[in-house]
């Protein structure tokens, strides 16, 4: 099952009122696993970057002056993307920024039923509890140390080691990944203990016992317990 794990990085919050990309970074995953395959791209959003992104971007509007526009990399990040789904933490967000850039160029929206939103997972895992990537992140020891800001590749990277624990981490998914081999490539070797030389004393003290007996009598001869008796 081939997904991209995705992030934007914008000027702000709000897709349809002036605020644009400024970057997009895409991970591929299958079955749950990075490929190491990824597609990252800034995008000139034409305009100026407000003081209080590049806190968390670490990026003045000077840095987009001669990176593409989004109609200069969509064709790439449509390929990359292909018909699979796209997995984000707060979908819905990133949704609305590449739709209505995806409108501006002229380009085809991508359908609600192809996003997949982490954070609706983790919150339905974690009810309560603080539920934004670095607070999973922290929750499930993944290291921050690398994030000294926000970056759309980074941060999907970070949702892909995030994904894969929330659907039962590496071991489990080692697990999926026997399910399409053949029957006699999936067995395990395997020693056979020997049985012990002296049983082990039984912990059952007499009157215990006693008991015991007494109500396999009470069960009655039809009572399923004597198949599994030995006589």
């Amino acid at each position: 099952m081939r997904e991209i794990l995705f992030d934007t990085e914008t000027t702000g919050f709000h897709a349809n009122g002036g605020d644009r990309i400024t970057e997009i970074g895409c991970v591929e995953v299958v079955n749950y696993l990075p490929t190491g395959k990824t597609w990252q791209s800034y995008v000139n959003p034409q305009r100026d970057i407000p003081a209080e992104v590049v806190k968390i971007t670490g990026h003045e509007t000077a840095f987009y002056h001669d990176k593409p526009k989004f109609e200069d990399v969509v064709d790439g990040f449509l390929s990359f993307v292909g018909e699979d789904r796209l997995v984000a933490h707060n979908a819905k967000f990133d949704r609305s920024f590449i739709n209505a850039e995806l409108a501006r160029a002229k380009k085809t929206t991508l359908p609600e039923k192809q996003f997949f939103d982490t954070l609706v997972l983790a919150r339905n895992m974690f009810p309560g509890a603080s539920n934004s990537l670095d607070a999973l992140c922290r929750r499930m020891q993944i290291s921050l140390e690398s994030r000294e800001f926000h970056g759309a590749l980074l941060d999907a990277q970070l949702l892909a080691k995030v994904y894969l624990e929330l659907n039962g981490g590496r071991e489990r998914v080692l697990d999926l990944s026997f399910a399409g081999q053949a029957e006699e490539t999936r067995k395990i070797n395997w020693t056979q203990r020997k049985p012990r030389e002296q049983p082990l004393p039984s912990k059952l003290d007499t009157k215990t016992q006693a008991a015991h007996e007494k109500f396999l009598v009470e069960l009655g001869k039809d009572a399923v317990w004597h198949k599994f008796l030995k006589n």
